[in-house]
């Protein structure tokens, strides 16, 4: 099979406005993201962005950077649209969120090995919660949960706790269940993601503000990989604080 790793990254937030382009380590955070991602997909990766300044970064250290629409809703559908334009007989797309500087080759290559069943037309990550975290560290609804079938296909996502503990007090939850907080890596066949970004948004999408629940309602199969890899994901000035104490120790 061939991947083709795309990095969507826009500049307009409104927690972090700029924020690919923000110095990490003396390096723009997209510049991180990308080797990381290169060391694993070599030529095969690609900064799809709708802004020339994140364009011309990449571009300054030597990424490749595919320009595309504004008015996309979300990162899956910039990725089809990149796709599309840099064509090729991909079999393949990994999806990697371009605030992810701490992205580990594990991680990539725990996605990619998903695609080796064939019925797999979906496929993202999972990370198995400390027995002995907190409940309210669990409970954040920034961080979704997963859980899945015997098969590791995702049954649903939620940002609640998922399952519900009965006759156990909160405290005691994490040490009762293996909860499964989700890792936002995603794989997709070619083929599905040009049918997914074609579906209407779906009632339980709207409710929890998750789009892989739109696939769900859909009828599609999410596969589940484990990672225990530690990941930082980038939402604002203060979580760019902690990456770089985190990079410091990488």
């Amino acid at each position: 099979m061939k991947f083709l790793a795309i990095i969507p990254a826009r500049y307009a937030s409104s927690r972090f406005p700029g924020k690919p382009l923000a110095m990490l380590g003396g390096r723009p955070m997209i510049e991180h993201v990308y080797r990381r991602v290169s060391s694993v997909m070599g030529d095969d990766v690609a900064v799809a962005t709708d802004d020339s300044r994140i364009a011309e970064a990449v571009e300054a250290f030597g990424g490749r950077a595919v320009m595309t629409s504004a008015s996309h809703r979300s990162g899956t559908d910039r990725c089809r649209e990149a796709c599309d334009i840099i064509g090729g007989d991909y079999d393949v797309v990994i999806n990697v969120q371009g605030d992810e500087p701490f992205i580990a080759a594990s991680q990539i290559r725990a996605l990619m090995g998903c695609f080796d069943s064939p019925e797999v037309d979906i496929a993202s990550l999972a990370r198995p919660f400390p027995p002995t975290g907190s409940y309210d560290t669990l409970a954040d609804p920034n961080t979704p949960k997963v859980v899945t079938d015997t098969q590791m296909n995702a049954l649903y996502f939620s940002r609640s706790v998922v399952p519900y503990v009965r006759d156990a007090a909160h405290e005691e939850w994490p040490s009762k269940v293996g909860f499964l907080t989700h890792v936002g890596l995603y794989g997709y066949r070619v083929e599905v993601l040009r049918s997914i970004t074609g579906l209407p948004q779906s009632p339980l999408e709207l409710a929890e503000s998750l789009e892989q629940l739109r696939w769900l309602q859909a009828g599609y199969k999410i596969r589940m990989a484990l990672t225990e890899e530690p990941t930082i994901g980038i939402d604002t000035p203060a979580d760019l604080a902690a990456a770089e104490a985190m990079l410091r120790n990488d």
